[in-house]
């Protein structure tokens, strides 16, 4: 086994954390701004790309942290070793409500593809590069673009999805249409493309976009039923607008709304 194996136990329901246990000398990589907590004994180093050749000179960091800018992520990643003689324990906690997915990579054939934004932390080993799309329609209607995060390697990975999470295992030949937001990964051998949802009405009044994805079996797919964009979406429409100032203030209505509303003191 050429990832790290580590234990790990996941805690919460809607603002979950995920607690890797790790042996002597074992590490886990994760993106910045995932940890929460950890253990005395416990070093924390930032590196370039994710860890998983770092013994390859300088083209081979510089390689796989150029991967990364990619995916539109940050060049460095952090690494968590235990450098105590015992078992030590180290948290990543979820960037906004939902679940954190498990991920055995042995258990997908090593590798699994997900979008840019879903991993969260990964046995120190794991490659966390990128996937091309070959498609064109799928490039450029397909929410996640051309590029989307390739995880590959015999550890465990955990990727984060937004709201309640949805496992579907589809046969061969079976197809699953999908927001293009709502995909959180696949396994390797599930065919990802972008259909037009047709009709004057649905395309202009329909409020769901132009386009939704199609998956097709055999394979695993993750579906999150909500996405950051629509959570950001929804918190920039109730925010304040023009200098501080609600949208219902300077409305009698809006007004009696909000004292029906309940506790409006902040």
């Amino acid at each position: 086994m050429t990832s790290h194996e580590i234990d790990y136990q996941i805690y919460g329901e809607e603002m979950q954390y995920v607690e890797i246990e790790l042996d002597p000398q074992e590490a886990v990589v994760a993106e910045a701004g995932s940890f929460m907590m950890m253990d005395n004994g416990i070093a924390m180093d930032t590196i370039f790309g994710d860890g998983s050749n770092q013994n390859q000179g300088v083209m081979g960091k510089l390689f796989s942290a150029g991967k990364r800018l990619l995916t539109g992520e940050s060049l460095f990643m952090t690494v968590f070793l235990n450098q105590y003689h015992a078992k030590r324990k180290v948290s990543f906690a979820s960037p906004y409500p939902g679940k954190i997915v498990p991920i055995d990579l042995t258990e997908y054939g090593g590798r699994f593809i997900c979008q840019k934004d879903a991993f969260l932390c990964a046995a120190k080993g794991v490659t966390v590069g990128i996937e091309f799309s070959r498609k064109l329609g799928r490039g450029l209607f397909g929410g996640e673009g051309f590029i989307m995060q390739k995880l590959e390697g015999d550890g465990m990975a955990f990727v984060h999805a937004g709201g309640t999470l949805a496992r579907k295992e589809l046969a061969q030949g079976e197809t699953l249409k999908v927001d293009t937001g709502c995909i959180v990964g696949f396994t390797q051998n599930v065919d990802y493309d972008i259909q037009f949802v047709g009709g004057i009405k649905n395309s202009i009044f329909g409020g769901e976009g132009l386009f939704y994805a199609t998956l097709t079996g055999p394979g695993i797919v993750y579906i999150q039923s909500l996405p950051f964009s629509r959570l950001a979406g929804r918190v920039w429409a109730a925010a304040p607008q023009g200098g501080g100032k609600s949208r219902d203030e300077g409305s009698i209505l809006g007004g009696i709304g909000n004292l029906l509303d309940g506790d409006n003191r902040f």
